[in-house]
């Protein structure tokens, strides 16, 4: 729509995360969700791409017929397989659904930053099976072909076709409704559930010191995932302040119910994939990881936990605590030269 021409001073009051002001073009200042400026600076410092990670030693443990087992190889391609399918889901979320809808200036900043997230992400998975020599077609087909992925994939997409239609717009009661929902389900569902149990796998082959080089990418992507969570929590418990007539005990049980049926389709998804269990994880040790984790999703929000679980994988909380100093084995410069730096 064409910018109107004022004299007016933009209000910060009158910012919010969606249906504010003045949302035709970025305008940072006065900044209202300091938050979303500081998730900014942050995707920019944890920059990195995955040709900067050698996938040699992967390659020759893949091509060796007696370091991987052909459950621990069924693994590695599954989760690829959900990986591939699940970024290309949070992006087209991400592009054609927030960022059209979200009015908050620093918020969109983030989410164009998120968005170019998904794209390496997608870049790194396609980097591991290239490296590695894999069925491109069996690995990006999985979805279509494996029920326990495409049983994950369609619960997110049912709940997308209302915002991504052309004719949406937030604004009533039910449209921001159903904005909110699609927040619940794509972040606290999608990229904080329906990750994880890929995420474990992936770390167990690492803790093995098989597949160092994919691992390290995962743990990298997990690193971003975890900040595309905590944006996606602010946005939610953001909406919740400006807007807290959308927070009713309606919509907080249909929120919960959402969150149960994630936790037993990751759960089903495990034990599908992972029948005998890998690396000393199995189907009921995956089940109380997702349990654990959805309660710490559902905290975040405000809501009260559902299964009291522990963590049985406590190694897991210590996988995002990457230094980015210690990037790519040491052996690529791991800082980034800009502007005047640069030799030309």
């Amino acid at each position: 729509m064409p910018i109107t021409k004022t004299s007016a001073k933009v209000d910060i009051n009158a910012r919010r995360v969606i249906n504010g002001a003045d949302a035709d073009v970025i305008q940072l200042y006065p900044m209202k969700h300091h938050w979303a400026w500081e998730a900014y600076n942050v995707g920019n410092a944890n920059h990195w791409l995955p040709t900067e990670i050698s996938m040699q030693k992967d390659i020759e443990q893949w091509n060796s017929p007696t370091v991987l087992t052909e459950d621990e190889r069924k693994a590695l391609k599954t989760v690829l397989g959900f990986f591939t399918t699940a970024d290309s889901i949070a992006a087209n979320n991400v592009v054609l659904a927030m960022y059209k809808h979200v009015t908050s200036p620093e918020c969109r900043m983030y989410i164009l930053r998120q968005a170019y997230e998904e794209a390496i992400h997608t870049h790194a998975y396609q980097y591991i099976v290239e490296s590695l020599g894999l069925d491109e077609g069996e690995i990006f087909n999985m979805y279509r072909e494996v029920d326990a992925i495409y049983n994950k994939d369609a619960f997110i997409l049912s709940f997308n076709e209302g915002i991504f239609n052309s004719e949406f717009k937030t604004g009533t009661f039910d449209a921001d409704q159903k904005f909110l929902e699609n927040m619940i389900v794509f972040s606290l569902v999608l990229e904080g559930i329906f990750f994880y149990s890929s995420f474990a796998v992936m770390f167990g082959f690492q803790r093995q010191n098989k597949m160092i080089g994919a691992s390290e990418q995962i743990q990298y992507i997990m690193r971003d995932e975890s900040q595309h969570l905590n944006f996606g929590i602010n946005i939610i418990n953001t909406i919740k302040e400006e807007q807290p007539e959308l927070w009713t005990p309606e919509f907080q049980t249909h929120a919960i119910d959402l969150v149960k049926q994630a936790v037993d389709l990751e759960a089903k998804f495990a034990a599908e994939v992972f029948p005998k269990g890998i690396f000393g994880m199995n189907a009921e040790g995956f089940r109380k990881y997702i349990e654990h984790i959805a309660d710490r999703r559902l905290a975040r929000v405000g809501l009260p936990a559902q299964f009291n679980t522990p963590n049985p994988f406590p190694w897991m909380s210590e996988a995002i605590d990457l230094n980015k100093e210690k990037n790519f084995f040491e052996t690529r410069v791991t800082e980034y030269k800009v502007g005047g730096t640069l030799d030309w």
